[in-house]
């Protein structure tokens, strides 16, 4: 089974509709795929759920398609670096589902595991719990959340060998293990791809059965989301 696509054009041409749930791997700008995003906002699908730590920032990653007005719906913990998101929440014209951070790599990592929903102690209390079922543990109330499993999966990482086996760089690892986990259908886009059997087997951080197709991007942007420097 060849994974490796041409393009990341390619790569979405045949899986992406309107009104899918899309899940998108990044923190900030950070482990973003980017060519995937392009493709994404390119193919025109429209009222769509994007599952996201964040929607990145203005007119970069996801804020992409925010500006094009494509994402109905966002699931995500942060909405703070992007002042469309808030602009159009505030207006009444996106969907949010706010959902805390652990809770959201839970429901994904849950997705891509099988499980339908777990118990967290994490909301209880709070406006995150209301008309969720809760229950009593060891004398402490639990929510119950369910898990999350998008119909696509695109994800970022730093090589990929033929049979989808990835290694992430660093923190740009940060969600995109879990949000490949619970695809349906999982792009990966990587900056360097090589043969099966050149990558140490201990040094894998995913293993290819999660990753459906590839797609090369060997010099990405990589912006910089906030730039601190010290005085010269």
């Amino acid at each position: 089974m060849n994974k490796v696509y041409a393009s990341a054009r390619d790569a979405l041409l045949d899986i992406v509709r309107d009104g899918q749930t899309i899940a998108v791997g990044g923190f900030g700008l950070c482990g973003i795929p980017e060519a995937l995003i392009d493709a994404l906002r390119d193919s025109g699908a429209s009222q769509l759920t994007c599952i996201s730590n964040n929607a990145g920032i203005d007119n970069v990653g996801l804020g992409k398609l925010l500006a094009t007005r494509q994402i109905r719906k966002m699931i995500a913990s942060y909405v703070g670096e992007n002042k469309e998101f808030e602009r159009q929440y505030l207006a009444g014209e996106l969907e949010i589902e706010f959902t805390p951070q652990g809770t959201l790599a839970e429901k994904l990592r849950a997705g891509g595991s099988g499980i339908p929903a777990f118990f967290t102690a994490t909301g209880v209390g709070t406006m995150i719990a209301e008309g969720k079922e809760t229950r009593e543990f060891d004398g402490q109330t639990y929510v119950m959340e369910r898990s999350l499993v998008p119909d696509v999966s695109l994800v970022k990482a730093m090589v990929a060998d033929k049979s989808g086996n990835l290694i992430f760089n660093k923190t740009a690892r940060n969600f995109n293990p879990n949000v490949a986990m619970a695809g349906k259908i999982t792009v990966a886009e990587v900056e360097k791809i090589v043969e099966v059997g050149e990558l140490d087997p201990d040094q894998i951080h995913l293993p290819g059965i999660f990753i459906h197709r590839i797609v090369l991007n060997a010099t990405p942007e990589k912006r910089i989301e906030q730039r601190t420097t010290r005085p010269a």
